[in-house]
Order: structure tokens, then sequence, then C-alpha cells
């Protein structure tokens, strides 16, 4: 990219003048973007929307209705949006101590991007979160909407970093610092992602790992082809723990193994092992997973199976281990393995 088309601003004239950029000489390509922000209110709105006693009941799902109807309301809203086919919306909501976070994927297969579809799906739930918690905090803010990743096109794929950008073959010097506590459900699931299967694992491990304390994001579901795509989106807001289920066997299809290798610095295979060998206890089929463990620079990396049966194996072998491995790799108060 030259310094030119980097200060270019496509949305002006030769002369200065507002225009619609003309994009039917481009390609068309499935593009994703991924955009977030939070409503920051008071500990006892969040409790109240968890327990989901506030008020205005369903806030979540009303917020989520929303975030979906304003992705595809964009190009009414914001004047120099093109018209798009949106293939899939989802808006996802999690939980700080004193703040709601959003969540926004959108999808499409175009010549454009999908990026301020994203970022109004976020500004649409978090406005409604706002309207739907004011009765008990109007003092709450719609806080750090932002695009997260996006993809598609002749750049590839776009990361936020703690400098600002990043593009894919460009690696950053330094990872951004992980964020304790913190913790990424990813779904390899081509149905799931169609909307033709159910997600039977994602949701089970997102609440084991709330249970035990995480915030977590997600599940996050990408088509089994996606996958590598789905594990730079789970790093791109520096996790402490990425957890993956499905995309692990001899299918012609599974390729999450690979995609993950791609991106560890270290594998702590013994993890993975264990888990292999706690399956067979149950199945014999579960030698056939190739999942595995390792470490992102300090964000630890699991991959699961598929099924329900192989995702309560893969859990019960981190049970005993997860809290002393995040705290030896954080470099903080355990002692060497």
């Amino acid at each position: 990219m030259t310094d030119q088309s980097k200060n270019e601003l496509s949305h002006l004239d030769g002369e200065g003048r507002a225009r619609m950029v003309d994009v039917s000489a481009k390609a068309d390509t499935t593009r994703v973007a991924v955009a977030a922000g939070e409503l920051v209110t008071t500990p006892q709105v969040v409790s109240l929307v968890r327990a989901d006693e506030m008020p205005k009941a369903d806030v979540l799902a009303t917020a989520r209705i929303a975030g979906i109807a304003g992705a595809k309301k964009t190009s009414e809203l914001i004047p120099l949006c093109h018209q798009l086919a949106l293939s899939s919306v989802k808006v996802e909501f999690g939980f700080t101590e004193s703040s709601i976070t959003i969540e926004a994927t959108a999808k499409t297969k175009g010549p454009t991007g999908v990026e301020m579809e994203a970022l109004t799906a976020v500004a649409v739930a978090g406005l409604t979160l706002h309207d739907m918690v004011k009765a008990v905090d109007p003092a709450a803010t719609l806080d750090g909407v932002r695009l997260l990743t996006k993809e598609g096109g002749k750049r590839g794929v776009w990361l936020r970093d703690e400098a600002g950008q990043t593009e894919a073959g460009q690696a950053a010097e330094t990872r951004p610092a992980v964020q304790p506590g913190s913790a990424t459900v990813l779904v390899a699931s081509t149905g799931g992602a169609r909307g033709t299967r159910p997600d039977t694992t994602g949701p089970v491990i997102a609440d084991w790992l709330a249970g035990r304390g995480l915030t977590v994001r997600g599940p996050l579901v990408y088509a089994d082809a996606d996958i590598a795509a789905g594990l730079a989106d789970a790093l791109s807001t520096s996790p402490a723990l990425v957890i993956t289920t499905g995309g692990t066997g001899a299918s012609p299809t599974d390729a999450t193994p690979e995609a993950t290798r791609t991106v560890l610095d270290r594998e702590l295979p013994g993890i993975a092992e264990e888990m292999r060998r706690r399956g067979t206890e149950v199945t014999p089929h579960a030698t056939l997973s190739r999942g595995v463990v390792g470490l992102a620079g300090r964000t630890l990396i699991v991959n699961l199976p598929g099924s329900p049966g192989g995702v309560k194996d893969g859990l019960s072998v981190l049970h005993p281990l997860l809290d002393h491995l995040l705290a030896q790799i954080a470099g903080g108060g355990a002692h060497d393995a």
C-alpha cells in the first residue's frame, strides 16, 4: 500500500466533495467484519441483566434483535454506505464486573466490506441496552465502539493491535499483552456457520469457563474452511485462553490443528495426549482426534473435539490444571512444572 493510498479518503472526489464509491469493478469475495464495544454501567445493573431481573424483560434478546436490525439498515443510516446482501449478522454479549460487552460479526459476499454494518450493529445494540437499563442507571455510557477485524477483498485480513492496524503477512513485532481472566470460545462447524446445525459444544465450554470466573467472548462460530480467520478473530482481543471445538478429526474439511499450529510459538503435547487417553476410556474413536494444545505468545490455545463427549473429557483434563497453567504462563505465582 502506498503512502498516497493510505492518505486518500475514498469518499471524497477530486474536488473534495462527498461521493459514493463506485465498486462495480471490484470482485465479489466473502467478507467478514467483527466490531465490539461495551456499555459501562453499575455492578447492580450487570447482576440484574445476568439474572434477567430488569424492569424491562429480555434485555439481551431485545438488544440482540436491535443490533441485527441496525446492521440491515446501515445504508439508510449512513449516507455513503452501499446496500449489502448480508449473509449473517451475529450479536453476542459478555459481562465484566461493571460493563456489558458487545460483539457483532457481519458477513456478506460482494464487492465491498461490512465494517460499517458490524459497527452499526454494536452501536444500536449498545443504545438499546442503555434504553433498557436507564431506569436503574441513567448514567450508563456506551464506550469503545471499534472495529476488531475485517477479512476479504484484495487486502486480506486486517487485525486491530496495540499500534492500531496490522495487515495479514505483516507480523507485529510484539503481541499485545493478554487480558487476564479472559477467554474466547471458537467453534469450527460449517453447518453451524450456515445455521443448519445447532451448536451443542460452544455454549457448554462458555458456561464452564464462566463458572470458573473467566470473562468469556463467544462462542464464535466459523465454517471449517474459515477456521484460520476464526483463530485470528479469537486472538484479536488478546485473551488469556482460547478453546476451540470441532475440526480435529480426519475429515478432509477438518483443519483446526493445522490452523492452530500456524499461530503457536510452543506446543504443550502432554495435555493433548492426556485428553486423547482420557477419551479412549469411553470410546476408541477418541484416538482419531488430532487436537493440539500450545501457546501463542502468552495466550493458551486448546483444541477440543466437536462432540459433547469429547468436550466433556477435555474439560475434565483441564479442570485441575487450568488455574495453575494460566498463572504459570502469566509468569506469576506458580512453580515450574
